[in-house]
């Protein structure tokens, strides 16, 4: 009697031959030492980038425009929640901003995989932020008459001369001198260091006139985060406390 083919299948469902691990491949797969270091990472990537995108971004300053409030490789901390509950941007704040279609007339093309990684990469602060966006303190709101200089040098706002502690030892407030109102929902925003910055001023005569639109802004710089050295709130500066609120059309100061 040929018995063969019974053994074969008696071999089959017999339990695992010696060294084999019992349960199936899936379980064993679960199992495997790496894979919850490799779940934990991706969650936590996946968590500081949702954090990033709409609560609370690294933003890595890349030039000295804004010195000496902020330094090349400070990584300030941006509330992207600053301006979303009917909070408005007051004189004074340090924003960041998306500048197409105001300091850039049109977003540079390029390889969108590219794109996405170094998108990744700057929302955690380990690269410089994309070429549109720009950090600047907000001198005017909408409404405000802005005027360079007066008989001191001084910036006035509506009227009321303006003492900015916090320019560049040795700046003056301007060299180019320019008399603007602001229109509603829009900002004038200079940088710190104003004789490296580009800025309102340098879109005085393009379309829009070097305006940034509410809506483009990212947020609000509220912390250096880093260097640890440099820990510090970035709280609106006192040089506009004495700025009141632009009278009717024609009538500011």
């Amino acid at each position: 009697m040929d018995t063969e083919p019974h053994d074969t299948e008696r071999d089959r469902s017999s339990g695992p031959a010696a060294g084999e691990e019992e349960g199936p491949r899936s379980v064993r797969f679960l199992d495997a030492p790496w894979r919850r270091p490799a779940l934990l990472g991706l969650t936590c990537t996946a968590f500081l980038l949702l954090f990033s995108t709409f609560v609370m971004q690294p933003f890595l300053i890349p030039s000295g425009s804004m010195q000496p409030t902020l330094a090349i490789g400070d990584r300030v901390l941006v509330n992207k929640l600053a301006y979303r509950f009917g909070s408005v941007p007051l004189r004074g704040d340090v924003v960041v901003f998306d500048g197409t279609g105001s300091f850039v007339r049109e977003e540079p093309a390029g390889n969108p995989v590219a794109g996405l990684v170094r998108w990744a990469v700057a929302a955690v602060g380990l690269a410089e932020p994309a070429e549109t966006d720009y950090i600047k303190r907000v001198v005017g709101v909408g409404g405000d008459r802005v005027v360079c200089c007066d008989k001191r040098g001084r910036v006035e706002v509506n009227g009321r001369p303006v003492d900015e502690e916090y320019l560049y030892p040795g700046d003056a407030p301007s060299q180019v001198p320019f008399d603007i109102v602001v229109p509603q929902g829009t900002l004038w925003v200079m940088g710190d260091h104003r004789s490296h910055s580009r800025d309102s001023r340098d879109h005085l005569g393009e379309p829009g006139g070097g305006m940034v639109p509410v809506e483009k802004l990212v947020g609000r710089a509220d912390w250096i985060g880093w260097p640890v050295g440099r820990w510090t709130s970035l709280d609106g500066s006192r040089a506009f406390t004495r700025v009141t609120a632009p009278g009717p059309a024609g009538s500011h100061g």
